[in-house]
């Protein structure tokens, strides 16, 4: 089915053109943002309509990337911030914020590759807002989860959609916002997306079978299969998407490898570095590439 983008999703009804910047004190404000002592659970937008986001405190969301049946200790100890972290954190916003000069913050990134949870830890730090693009997309359509829109509709027409989505939020300052999977497939997409600093999440495809093999596959309409051994199935359909991407992925302004972080901290598995420590490290490529 052929449905052209403003008659399926009606995405300029939550989204204004206006190049406002969106922040929680004004009527505008386009998303959530963090406060350490309060969960949002809903927010009303005078333009916008409601967002419901599913997010809540930063520390719960603090855990490893990837899982298993039996995880190591220093996986189930990672669930708060230390003291040094937290100082880190703030000394690394507060030195780039000037370099940043507001510009938008894109993630990209294989399915599972945390781009949600630091995405939320950068937008706290950075007293930023945050924004999921699938999260947008299926508020749009009336809640339908993006795996029911790619059954109904086909993926060209979420493509589409997610395409409008990336159009208009490039048009604002001081969010960060955390794409899906194939956003960088579609050119069009990375000249929205240049607009503002894009980093690209980089996760071993091990880390992310793993990972995604646990939780399940059913919200993830690309990577449904059928009998056989879960995580080889996931694995080897992960590597094809990896075949199709990896180039595209390449156009980020910054890379945050998984593997260059656990050498860095003397991790041997990738699975014990925690959203914390790669949000650090995105801040740290970020202050490079801003300094070039």
């Amino acid at each position: 089915m052929e449905v052209k983008v403003s008659q399926s999703l009606h995405l300029t009804t939550w989204i204004s053109s206006d190049n406002a910047v969106p922040t929680m004190s004004n009527s505008m404000s386009l998303c959530t943002r963090f406060e350490r002592n309060k969960r949002l659970n809903m927010l009303k937008c005078n333009h916008l309509g409601t967002i419901k986001p599913a997010i809540g405190h930063r520390q719960a969301g603090l855990k490893a990337l990837c899982t298993s049946q039996n995880p190591p200790a220093s996986v189930l100890e990672s669930g708060t911030l230390t003291a040094e972290e937290d100082m880190v954190l703030k000394k690394k916003s507060m030195e780039i914020e000037p370099y940043l000069s507001g510009r938008c913050i894109y993630l990209v990134g294989m399915m599972g590759s945390g781009k949600t949870t630091i995405g939320q830890i950068l937008a706290e730090v950075l007293d930023y807002s945050f924004f999921d693009s699938d999260k947008l997309i299926e508020q749009s359509a009336g809640g339908t989860a993006v795996a029911d829109i790619f059954r109904l509709h086909g993926e060209s027409f979420f493509r589409d959609n997610e395409t409008e989505v990336l159009h208009k939020l490039s048009s604002m300052h001081r969010l960060v916002i955390s794409t899906g999977g194939g956003a960088v497939v579609r050119p069009i997409n990375w000249k929205y997306m240049h607009k503002g600093i894009s980093i690209f999440i980089d996760v071993p495809l091990d880390a992310l079978a793993q990972r995604i093999t646990a939780i399940g596959t059913a919200s993830r309409p690309l990577l449904h299969h059928g009998s056989g051994d879960a995580y080889v199935q996931t694995f080897k359909r992960l590597s094809m998407l990896w075949e199709e991407r990896s180039e595209s992925y390449t156009n980020a302004h910054v890379r945050v490898s998984l593997e260059r972080i656990a050498a860095k901290l003397g991790h041997a598995d990738v699975c014990s570095v925690t959203p914390t420590q790669i949000a650090i490290e995105a801040l740290v490529q970020i202050e490079e590439y801003l300094k070039e």
